[in-house]
């Protein structure tokens, strides 16, 4: 939350939280840009893997990526919580219980699924432009975006459905 409250403007008119902001949502932009290129281009994972690829650069990426979703969630939660740091606290701590419980299931239902890693990819984009959005104090309701997410996969379900359907259908008939 201290880092929230960073809102003193340092360059441009704007504040260290808007930076972060603004640099982590460019930042899950060129990101998932550059995963859903490979994947339309259809080039191998092991292709694309560079020696640049080190152990310390995942590290930090992932870490980028946690203090950007961390600091939008607690922003976030500063608002839901009407600033009841403990009522924060706990719904974060259960947050990340909630993922490293399930990180494994939803792995391997993504691999399962490709078309779900494709959405995941877009939600991606839909988030970073939001971040860079309200870094430059242009806010988008949160509601909008998790119905639009939520609609999303929705579709995705039925699309899932249909395509379950149509392989059991298709094995019927060969039978």
């Amino acid at each position: 939350t201290w880092f929230a409250g960073m809102t003193q403007d340092v360059v441009w008119n704007l504040s260290v939280r808007d930076l972060v902001l603004v640099l982590g949502g460019l930042f899950l932009l060129v990101k998932a840009w550059m995963e859903i290129r490979r994947e339309i281009s259809g080039i191998s994972e092991q292709a694309t893997a560079t020696a640049a690829t080190t152990f310390g650069s995942a590290i930090a990426q992932i870490a980028i990526i946690d203090i950007v979703f961390s600091l939008d969630s607690v922003i976030t939660a500063v608002g839901m919580a009407n600033n009841n740091v403990m009522v924060m606290v706990v719904a974060i701590l259960c947050a990340v219980l909630v993922m490293l419980l399930a990180s494994e299931i939803v792995a391997r239902f993504i691999e399962e699924n490709p078309t779900i890693k494709m959405l995941a990819l877009a939600f991606l984009l839909l988030v970073g432009l939001v971040l860079v959005l309200d870094g430059f104090e242009v806010h988008i309701p949160r509601g909008y975006l998790y119905t639009a997410m939520a609609f999303s996969a929705m579709v995705e379900a039925f699309n899932m459905t249909a395509r379950r359907n149509r392989l059991r259908t298709a094995e019927l008939e060969r039978e």
